[in-house]
């Protein structure tokens, strides 16, 4: 058994490892809308990223703030979790959330070309795809919300059976939808573009190192526990990090290796379509094979 003051002291270290990678991920956001009010433009951006990222981090918000301060919902967490009843979610996870919120917001904001004054491409629209993942992550929550009220137990209060804690778990599993298929329109954009110009960097560079230091966080907390469920109990950390990850070395890879050589791109990307919603193009593309 751990000598209290090597607990005392991996708690220390979760605590800065937490607000660590709160300081890198909420960095993250800025070197975008920077780089953006610098060109002027959003070209070079897939207006699908900003847009489903606001949905994805408020689902976050509402997933976080319920773990640390509704009464009901921390009782049947630990209910599901007898073995380490405190759930793994911390105050760093929810001001990350709170911040992402208002920077996803300013980033979609700068696709208002009245507003702020920048060049936006006349296809840069939000896809039919990502719409649809928008109204139906609602109408699926919404599904969980009826079974809970219909069938739960003692209006949804007995964790043994449908419970309010699944809405929540549902509200957070949105989030993982998103962070899924957020990145994949970027991904395609540079892929047609053969290029990254127009897409930050040090946004990735940042991203990817708050995504390792929060999965640190998530696994010390959990070991402090001597019960690994803490990692299971909380699927949107554990997911957010590892999908983030993967899809920052993706980008990585294309700005450092397979576009190193590209030169700056013509601003207006409209003649070959690479400004279209991706996951739209991609749709399409694929409905005529």
């Amino acid at each position: 058994m751990a000598s209290p003051e090597s607990i005392h002291l991996a708690k220390a270290f979760s605590r800065l490892l937490g607000w660590t990678y709160f300081l890198c991920w909420s960095a993250s956001f800025y070197p975008q809308p920077i780089l953006n009010y610098r060109r002027r433009s959003t070209h070079g951006l897939a207006i699908d990223f900003p847009t489903i990222n606001v949905f994805g981090f408020v689902s976050y918000a509402i997933s976080t703030s319920t773990f640390l301060f509704a009464p009901l919902i921390r009782l049947q967490y630990a209910a599901r979790n007898p073995l380490s009843p405190d759930p793994t979610v911390r105050f760093n996870d929810l001001a990350f959330a709170a911040h992402a919120v208002v920077m996803s917001s300013l980033a979609y904001s700068q696709f208002w070309g009245g507003l702020w004054g920048f060049t936006v491409g006349k296809r840069q629209r939000v896809s039919m795809p990502v719409a649809g993942i928008f109204w139906g992550s609602l109408v699926a929550v919404s599904g969980v919300v009826l079974t809970v009220v219909g069938k739960g137990r003692d209006g949804g209060r007995d964790a043994s059976g449908w419970a309010w804690i699944d809405v929540i778990y549902s509200i957070g599993f949105v989030k993982l939808v998103v962070t899924v298929v957020k990145y994949i329109p970027q991904v395609w954009v540079n892929y047609k573009r053969q290029s990254t110009v127009g897409w930050s960097i040090n946004q990735i560079l940042l991203d990817i190192s708050g995504g390792v230091l929060s999965l640190l966080q998530l696994v010390i907390d959990s070991s402090l526990q001597d019960d690994w469920s803490g990692l299971t109990g909380n699927p949107v950390k554990l997911g957010l990090g590892n999908i983030s990850i993967f899809f920052d070395v993706v980008f990585i890879l294309q700005h450092y290796w397979l576009y190193r050589r590209a030169g700056k791109v013509k601003e207006d990307a409209q003649e070959d379509g690479s400004e279209r919603p991706l996951l739209g193009q991609a749709y399409e593309e694929a409905s005529t094979r």
